[in-house]
């Protein structure tokens, strides 16, 4: 079956690709286990070298790479652009502090010496979800190629051009041909590779399902992996934020990358003594935003990535409002080409309603009132998932009860959560498990090899 390119904005299709065959994909793998044995020994100052040139690449042609990513999957043209940029700056991050957080930590022992020492681990595999085309598969790959690691990239298989893209860009930078390599292959292939023994270790960022099954595949094989999955976050409202730029903000963490990341703030959670004044000025704001094309400039919000994804965001609002819940604005499909969905906002949702317990993967809001500090960590936590929380507090006691009692893996006061190179992401419970970025993110693919000398 072809690997397709479709303009989410039009439905029409850009460009097909045929899957490779065991005899590519072989080759491929040969190619990086051939790669890393001398790539593993480049001096840091040569990788920094090359990564500072990616990110030069970055900089340079990002209008081009940011017009990609929008006719691929159609986020706003604005945010592409930024997402290059973002992943210029990951890149630099690593090139400018890969040696320093990898270099020999001495541990006083009874040993004349005794120390940590970071060795790269090989091939890692790395499975990559569309919503962040770039991003994504950069804060993998600069750091793991920093390490000294090679990388073999399978993308989703609706935006293959920035897969070529961004495979493109490693070997204008002048790393080896074999350091990172695409592999245009379908989900089914997957299992293949991932068992192949020259594959170390993996990453996935997706569906918990496909999470799950990579993990257990992996886990038979003994093979380390890393997964950020799927997330329901809280965005928490208490009586002492500043609720305009509560609101304000709110409305930019629901529609980001159009309603599409796992970071999103998806449950607005707000205390009842400013639930009124909140949801008027959050209405307000999510009824304001222009849908229509990414690739003008006016536009706040584009549309989905696939006719499926409406599909399942339709049903889930629908089903919704037929179990009790209140439609405040939006709750339709926008009736011209493309996979548009209006921006909307659900009240007084039940526990049996779809919007209640499951991810709404688009621009769609579930407001909750809560009446005191107990009943928001309560509801905040009532969710298998635990990637990030946003909680809008001026209260010293109300902060350190949240950093406590929240179950997540990130936590972030009086603004929205966000990725940076300097700090770990990453989830708990069916988030998934592991760091990327930060020092931990360049240390989860990496032997932690013991030094004991006598």
């Amino acid at each position: 079956m072809a690997i397709a390119s479709i303009n989410p904005a039009t439905g029409e299709t850009l460009r097909t690709f045929e899957p490779l065959s065991e005899d590519q994909i072989e080759e491929k793998l040969e190619r990086a286990t051939e790669t890393f044995r001398s790539y593993r020994r480049t001096p840091f100052a040569e990788r920094a070298r090359r990564m500072t040139q990616v990110a030069e690449i970055l900089e340079k042609d990002k209008d081009r790479f940011g017009r990609t990513m929008t006719t691929e999957m159609g986020k706003p043209l604005a945010a592409a652009v930024g997402e290059a940029v973002k992943c210029a700056w990951a890149c630099r991050y690593y090139a400018e502090h890969a040696e320093r957080l990898l270099a020999d930590e001495i541990v006083e022992t009874n040993a004349s010496r005794s120390y940590v020492h970071y060795q790269p681990l090989g091939p890692v595999l790395a499975v990559m979800p569309w919503n962040f085309p770039f991003w994504q598969v950069f804060r993998f790959a600069a750091p793991a190629l920093m390490a000294g690691n090679v990388g073999l990239l399978k993308h989703a298989s609706n935006v293959p051009q920035c897969a070529l893209e961004i495979e493109d860009i490693f070997l204008r930078a002048g790393f080896p041909e074999g350091a990172f390599q695409i592999l245009l292959i379908g989900s089914g292939q997957v299992r293949r590779v991932l068992d192949d023994p020259r594959i170390r270790a993996a990453t996935l960022t997706g569906s918990e399902p496909a999470g799950s099954q990579v993990a257990a595949q992996a886990g038979r094989r003994i093979k380390k992996t890393v997964l950020e999955l799927g997330g329901s976050d809280p965005f928490i409202v208490m009586p002492s934020a500043d609720l305009e730029a509560a609101a304000r903000t709110a409305v930019q963490a629901r529609t980001i990358n159009n309603g599409q990341s796992c970071i999103a703030a998806k449950r607005f959670i707000v205390s009842e003594q400013i639930a009124e004044e909140f949801e008027g000025r959050f209405v307000r704001g999510m009824e304001e935003l222009r849908v229509g094309d990414p690739l003008e400039a006016e536009t706040d919000v584009g549309p989905l990535a696939t006719a499926e994804i409406l599909e399942t965001l339709d049903q889930q609002v629908r089903e919704s409002v037929a179990a009790g819940a209140r439609l405040l604005a939006g709750g339709r499909r926008l009736e011209q080409p493309g996979n548009f969905y209006a921006p909307t906002v659900l009240a007084g949702i039940p526990e049996q309603a779809p919007a209640y317990r499951e991810e709404l993967f688009g621009p769609v809001a579930a407001l909750f009132r809560v009446r005191n500090l107990d009943d928001a960590i309560r509801l905040a936590n009532t969710t298998d998932f635990g990637l990030g929380a946003s909680v809008w507090t001026r209260d010293p006691a109300e902060r350190a009860r949240f950093i406590d009692e929240i179950e997540a893996g990130m936590v972030f006061f009086n603004g929205m959560v966000v990725s940076d190179p300097r700090l770990p992401f990453g989830g708990v419970k069916h988030s998934g498990y592991g760091r990327e970025l930060g020092v931990h993110g360049i240390r989860e693919f990496v032997n932690i090899k013991t030094v004991w000398i006598g």
